[in-house]
């Protein structure tokens, strides 16, 4: 299996996740340094007064925490998930060449291959991360003739689209 390629999102949203749970933790060791009466900065023990009129039970303290609690979740989690799941890889031939395929791009090229294939009459492809979905609608031919010419064609164009996966065709031919 090939590597996936990355969305460049990663290193700014763990940076800025990072950031945000610095100045979360700041924040808790300065309430907790004044609460234990030791002396704090002027912003601290101005934040420090403001805090100690509003419990952490108070309505808009929670739902405030809960706010930077999900921005934090939600930036972790866009800083982990891989992101670009439209992209199909390519083969690399050269280690500093990585290039790469739109699923929507690889579905209009076997699209075409299918369309080619004599007693098709219209069909829909879609392309996954492992395997291609293919639905025709044959109107002259025997369906399993029309299926292993599809399954030939359909071999052969994705071996030429170049994927580093390999892909699995489920074709599927209808009489209407």
């Amino acid at each position: 299996m090939s590597a996936r390629i990355r969305s460049p999102r990663r290193i700014p949203a763990a940076v800025t996740a990072c950031a945000v749970l610095g100045v979360a933790g700041l924040f808790l060791y300065d309430l907790a340094a004044v609460r234990a009466h030791r002396p704090g900065m002027v912003w601290r023990r101005e934040l420090a007064r403001q805090l100690e009129r509003h419990t952490p039970a108070d309505p808009g303290v929670l739902i405030g925490g809960g706010v930077l609690a999900a921005a934090g979740a939600a930036l972790l989690l866009i800083a982990v998930l891989p992101g670009l799941r439209g992209i199909l890889p390519m083969r690399v031939e050269r280690a500093e060449v990585r290039a790469a395929l739109g699923r929507k791009a690889a579905a209009q090229v076997l699209r075409d291959r299918a369309m080619e294939v004599s007693g098709v009459r219209s069909v829909r492809v879609s392309v996954g991360r492992s395997h291609i979905g293919v639905r025709a609608v044959s109107h002259f031919r025997e369906l399993d003739d029309v299926r292993a010419d599809l399954d030939a064609v359909l071999a052969v164009g994705v071996g030429e689209l170049g994927l580093a996966d390999e892909l699995r065709p489920k074709v599927r031919v209808d009489r209407r």
